[in-house]
């Protein structure tokens, strides 16, 4: 079984689909550390095309890593998980998903990951573009303000700051050619503005316990 969960930046989507793929005993796949991992390469090597460094790319998810940083993330053997959350990372990711080469190339490797098994996958355009049969697609999302107090806080910026570069970001996520961020044909939008991450997880879990065709009688 495998559930979607697309949305804009800071509606919490890494931390409640971790917690959704704990709690049914699924793998998590987090499909914007791959842009990321393309993105350092690009920013280390700024002469070579990123489509070329995205398809050279070996990237391993999953494993140990501090609580802060989020799951363990290996590109080429060295462990980039912290690497990969800075705010020059996370400009270039967002650049470089507008290239259709790199999405090529990282929509193939999550296609692969997630052809066999029970996951949970997050980004942009998982239940639009790299899984669209997907047994449940979540939306979820969350107000402008409440998605910039978040990530202010996560990196000890100024909100407001965050606010006017969360917008060029979501202007440019969904007016982009190729994948743009929209919700899927048929996925549940979840706002969780006024949810904690407890109460957003468990509507998760309830719909994807709906899907009784998916669990043994």
């Amino acid at each position: 079984m495998l559930i979607a969960i697309d949305g804009p930046a800071g509606a919490g989507k890494s931390t409640v689909a971790r917690r959704v793929a704990e709690t049914l005993g699924f793998t998590y796949l987090d499909s914007g550390a791959m842009y990321r991992c393309v993105a350092l390469l690009w920013l280390e090597s700024p002469t070579r095309e990123p489509a070329a460094l995205a398809r050279a790319a070996n990237i391993e998810l999953g494993g140990p890593a501090e609580p802060s940083a989020g799951e363990r993330v290996l590109l080429d053997g060295r462990d980039v998980t912290g690497e990969i959350r800075t705010p020059e990372v996370s400009e270039a990711a967002s650049l470089l998903a507008a290239d259709p080469g790199v999405r090529e190339a990282l929509v193939a490797n999550q296609r692969r990951l997630t052809a066999d098994g029970d996951w949970v996958a997050e980004g942009r355009d998982i239940g639009t573009v790299v899984a669209p049969d997907a047994a449940l697609k979540i939306f979820l999302t969350a107000s402008p303000a409440e998605r910039a107090r978040r990530r202010a806080d996560e990196l000890g910026a100024e909100q407001a700051t965050v606010l006017a570069e969360q917008a060029l970001r979501d202007e440019r996520d969904s007016g982009r050619e190729h994948s743009p961020l929209r919700a899927a044909a048929g996925a549940v939008t979840l706002d969780s503005s006024g949810l904690s991450v407890e109460q957003a997880v468990e509507r998760i879990v309830e719909l994807a316990r709906s899907r009784e065709s998916y669990w043994p009688s």
